[in-house]
């Protein structure tokens, strides 16, 4: 159903990597995120939340960057833990804490540098990024937006396309440093993921309809992806997932397996994905003056 749906789709989906280490640990943890292009002049969008993660790396790295410097000149004497102590408590520093952060937006372009600006909207969890200087594009198409968003009623199913598991290598933790790097060894990809999933609800209120619910979640990795038809045509993006108690639950429950009790406690919920609205998107890309286009290939603006 999906099939030249997804191949159409994955020529201007992209993924962010990132790499994160927690403070007392020499482990590097890969993550990513989703972004997709929304025209050929280098302009894309993913989710706020994906972006004002990132715009924490500058000042999550100079913080561990200023301890390193003070934490050189402590002194090992017996006094050593005692300063060590206050000075955690001076940035702020605990087990769980993230101290460093780097990022990479993969497959953008053949280029050497990419530089961006981010336009976020004011309520939705929506960005706009603008690759300045944008040339040599890696990518080899863009979205093309459903003209009559109210089409998408409940009961319509579509697909989302992101990169939940990570699985790059392409970084290390360096020990004489005290650092995490990207490196050109290792794998640099990770596989795109597609789930499909039925409209079941609009998320919104009177005045507007904001997003559509999905049947199935949306996957850590798949934030900012594009959600559309089994024609390729962009119908939202995914936000988020929400979990609904079933009521189902089992307490105590006692059932023979192998002739032997088991004995359960289980809280069953249902994980629904939470997709921005096509007309959201839209609407964000006119006020900002981002060319589109829609799913005839027409460009709205000129209409």
């Amino acid at each position: 159903m999906f099939v030249k749906a997804i191949q159409d789709v994955s020529r201007f989906t992209r993924p962010i990597h990132t790499i994160t280490r927690v403070y007392g640990e020499p482990v590097v943890t890969p993550g990513a995120a989703t972004f997709f292009f929304v025209n050929e002049l280098g302009c894309a969008i993913t989710c706020k939340h994906v972006m004002e993660v990132l715009a924490q790396r500058d000042a999550i790295n100079e913080n561990y960057r200023r301890f390193r410097q003070e934490k050189d000149i402590l002194g090992r004497n017996n006094q050593y833990k005692k300063r060590l102590s206050a000075l955690e408590e001076k940035f702020r520093l605990r087990n769980d804490t993230t101290i460093q952060l780097k990022d990479q937006f993969v497959n953008c372009t053949y280029a050497p540098t990419l530089r961006y600006r981010a336009i976020h909207h004011p309520v939705y969890d929506l960005s706009i990024l603008v690759f300045e200087e944008f040339t040599q594009p890696a990518y080899q198409s863009f979205a093309r937006f459903k003209k009559n968003g109210d089409e998408l009623q409940p009961g319509k199913f579509l697909c989302r396309l992101g990169y939940p598991f990570p699985e790059f290598s392409n970084f290390r933790y360096d020990a004489e440093l005290d650092d995490i790097e990207w490196t050109a060894e290792g794998k640099v990809d990770s596989p795109i993921f597609p789930m499909e999933g039925m409209i079941t609800r609009h998320v919104g209120d009177q005045e507007r309809i904001m997003g559509l619910e999905l049947s199935t979640p949306g996957l850590r990795g798949q934030s900012g992806g594009p959600v559309f038809d089994s024609e390729g045509t962009i119908c939202g993006m995914q936000m988020n997932t929400t979990h609904l108690h079933l009521g189902f639950d089992m307490k105590d429950h006692v059932y023979i397996n192998n002739g032997k009790a088991i004995h359960v406690n289980n809280q069953p919920f249902l994980h629904t994905g939470r997709c921005l609205h096509v007309n959201v998107i839209k609407d964000f890309l006119r006020e900002n003056d981002i060319k589109f286009y829609e799913e005839d290939g027409s460009l709205p603006g000129d209409q």
